[in-house]
C-alpha cells in the first residue's frame, strides 16, 4: 500500500487489549515509522501527555475508561493534549453524544465498528493538517494583532454595516481622547463634522462585491476636547470576526499643513530677497560702481564733493537693503529651527 507520512507518534488510550491491536495493526500496514504509546486507562493517560519527553502528533480515545468516562473524560484530555488532535474511537452510535463530542475540542467521532486502515489514517491526517491550519491562523491573528495594536499611528476597525467601531488600537485613544468603551458605544460619524457625512456614506456604498478594496483620502475628524484636524486615511476593506469590515490608518495631517504653509512661506521671503537683490541693492551699487569712475577723472573740489555726497546716499542705500536681507533671513532661520525641532520631536514620539 501507497504511504502518505512516513513518521507518525500516536497515543493510544484504550482498556481492550484488542481493540488496541486492531488500531496498531490497521497504522503499521500504513505508516513505516509509526511511534505507538499504549495508555490502558485514563491515569496512564495523564502520565503519557504530561511527561516532557513524549511528544504525539494525534490522541486516539476510547471514551470507556476503567477510571473514567464519557464527557469529564473528554475535557480532561483534551485539556492535557495542549491543542493536539483528538480522534474519538468508541461503540457508542449516540449521534448526539458524538455532535456534542466535537464542541468539546475533539476532532473527530468515529465508531470502532466502521473503523478500517483507510478510515483511520484519513481521519488522522485529516485532523493534524487542520490543526497544522488552524494554528497558522491563530498565529496569523496573533501577528496581526501585535501590529495593530502596537501602531505607533492610529488605527481603528468599522463595522461596514452599521459603521461602528470594532476595534481601537492605544495610539487612536490618545490621539482622539475617547476611551475604548467611548468608541464601542461610537460610529465614525461620531467623530466627524455632519459636512462629511455624505463623503462617509460615498466610500461605504462602494464596499460591494467586485468594488475596490482599499480606500484612501483626506477627511475633517473632531476629536473629543473639540479641536479640529484633516487627516489622511489609508484603509483596507477585511473580514474581522466574521464581520465585513474596514481597518484604517489616520494620518494626523495638522503637522504636515504647517510644514507646507512654512515652505510656502520662506519661498515668498526667498523670491523677496532675489527681488532686492535684483533691484533695490543693484541700483545704489550700479551707482556706486559709476560715481567711482567720475571720482576719478573729476578734478574740481566742488564736483567731487557732490559726487561724495551722492556715494554716501548711494552706500547708505546699499547698507539698508543688505540689513533687510539680512532681517529677512534671520527670520527664515528662525522659522526652520523651529520645524525642525517640532519634526525632531514628532519623530521621537512616534518612534516611541
Amino acid at each position: 500500500m501507497k504511504t502518505v507520512r512516513k513518521q507518525l507518534s500516536v497515543l493510544v488510550i484504550e482498556d481492550n487489549p484488542g481493540d488496541f491491536a486492531l488500531v496498531e495493526e490497521f497504522l503499521l500496514d500504513q505508516v513505516p515509522e509509526l511511534k505507538l504509546m499504549h495508555a490502558k486507562n485514563c491515569k496512564e493517560a495523564i502520565d503519557g501527555l504530561s511527561a516532557p519527553v513524549n511528544h504525539f502528533d494525534v490522541v486516539l480515545l476510547d471514551l470507556s475508561l476503567p477510571d473514567k468516562t464519557g464527557i469529564p473524560l473528554i475535557k480532561e484530555i483534551v485539556d492535557l493534549s495542549m491543542g493536539m488532535p483528538v480522534i474519538v474511537l468508541t461503540g457508542y452510535t449516540d449521534l448526539v453524544f458524538g455532535i456534542n463530542s466535537l464542541s468539546l475540542g475533539v476532532s473527530d467521532y468515529i465508531l470502532k465498528e466502521e473503523l478500517n486502515p483507510a478510515l483511520l489514517l484519513k481521519s488522522i491526517l485529516y485532523a493534524i493538517e487542520r490543526k497544522k491550519v488552524i494554528t497558522d491562523l491563530e498565529i496569523s491573528e496573533r501577528e496581526y494583532s501585535e501590529l495593530f495594536h502596537l501602531s505607533p499611528q492610529p488605527m481603528y476597525v468599522l463595522d461596514i454595516a452599521t459603521l461602528h467601531f470594532l476595534d481601537v488600537n492605544d495610539a487612536a485613544l490618545s490621539f482622539y481622547g475617547y476611551s475604548l468603551e467611548d468608541f464601542y458605544q461610537m460610529n465614525i460619524k461620531d467623530i466627524s463634522p455632519e459636512h462629511e457625512w455624505q463623503k462617509l456614506d460615498e466610500l461605504f456604498g462602494e464596499c460591494k462585491p467586485g468594488g475596490p478594496v482599499s480606500y484612501k483620502g483626506n477627511f475633517i475628524q473632531q476629536m473629543r476636547n473639540g479641536k479640529i484636524c484633516k487627516v489622511d486615511i489609508q484603509s483596507n476593506f477585511i473580514q474581522y470576526k466574521g464581520k465585513k469590515a474596514l481597518v484604517a490608518l489616520a494620518i494626523d495631517m495638522t503637522e504636515r499643513l504647517n510644514y507646507i504653509k512654512a515652505i510656502e512661506r520662506q519661498n515668498k521671503k526667498l523670491r523677496e530677497i532675489s527681488w532686492v537683490q535684483s533691484h533695490v541693492v543693484r541700483a545704489p551699487l550700479a551707482r556706486i560702481m559709476g560715481l567711482v569712475q567720475l571720482f576719478k577723472e573729476a578734478n574740481d573740489n566742488d564736483e567731487r564733493a557732490c559726487m561724495l555726497e551722492f556715494l554716501t546716499i548711494s552706500t547708505n542705500e546699499l547698507d539698508q537693503a543688505i540689513k533687510n536681507i539680512t532681517q529677512i533671513t534671520v527670520i527664515s532661520e528662525q522659522e526652520r529651527k523651529l520645524l525642525v525641532k517640532k519634526n525632531t520631536k514628532k519623530e521621537r514620539l512616534t518612534m516611541v
